[in-house]
């Protein structure tokens, strides 16, 4: 039984650095603000693309929208050199829908991890199993397996980015839309490969201190949990200590 326990908060673990990892994501690509017109100004995308701060923000936040199901389509009418145009061409859209499916399926894989994480710690209640000392034990455990597989990855990944940013494509796409050209193709200027470079590494840094943050609370709540347990011996000593001396002293009068 105590096995089970250990492997439902090992899943406990994994679950959780799942939801972590997709937040992580959303917390920088969403959350930070200011975050895209720092580095849009950083690598100077208004002279590649021609465009004002202001009309580049509005196609970048209708493009966020659309990644998250919040808009239905890719046409969004702008400025670009003086004249107006639609953003985005037909390649570029069908390559956005492509990254909208993935995006969406990393928010529908964080709620079935929640739902996971709900479902074992039910688990663990009606097997009478002690949560608090399993599930920051076994979520340290399952967080320390998975988070070392991502740093090993991350750090083969950091060897040649362009590399291995290539090989992300051909994992996570079936077709070659992704093959973008700068001179006919907007969206290719305004996220350069030192873009995301400098994403991925804000997300990591969040995604560490997260994970950070999550040992720190298991390990506080072990360190608890242990203290609470240990038997007060000194105070029923020390009576017995005491007790002793009393008698002795008795003894000699």
């Amino acid at each position: 039984m105590k096995i089970l326990h250990n492997l439902l908060g090992i899943l406990c673990g994994f679950a959780l650095m799942i939801i972590l990892l997709i937040t992580s994501i959303e917390a920088v690509t969403y959350w930070t603000p200011g975050y895209y017109e720092k580095e849009y100004a950083k690598y100077g995308v208004l002279n590649d693309v021609h465009m004002e701060m202001s009309d580049l923000l509005d196609v970048t936040n209708e493009m966020m929208a659309y990644l998250r199901g919040n808009r239905e389509d890719l046409h969004v009418p702008t400025i670009v050199n003086g004249q107006p145009r639609e953003f985005f061409n037909d390649r570029e859209i069908a390559h956005m829908e492509d990254v909208r499916g993935l995006f969406l399926g990393g928010l529908a894989l964080r709620r079935i991890s929640i739902g996971l994480i709900v479902i074992c710690v039910a688990l663990l209640l009606v097997l009478k199993a002690d949560i608090r000392r399993v599930l920051p034990k076994m979520i340290c455990a399952g967080a320390a397996l998975f988070f070392a597989v991502l740093a090993v990855l991350a750090g083969i990944i950091a060897t040649d980015f362009n590399k291995y940013f290539i090989i992300f494509h051909h994992i996570f796409f079936n077709n070659d839309l992704w093959m973008l050209n700068p001179d006919t193709d907007l969206l290719i200027n305004i996220v350069p490969e030192p873009f995301f470079m400098d994403t991925a590494a804000r997300i990591a840094a969040t995604y560490g201190v997260s994970v950070l943050a999550v040992f720190a609370i298991c390990l506080i709540i072990l360190y608890y949990k242990t203290s609470a347990r240990e038997p007060k011996t000194c105070l029923h000593g020390c009576g017995e200590r005491r007790g002793d001396r009393v008698t002795q002293s008795r003894e000699k009068k």
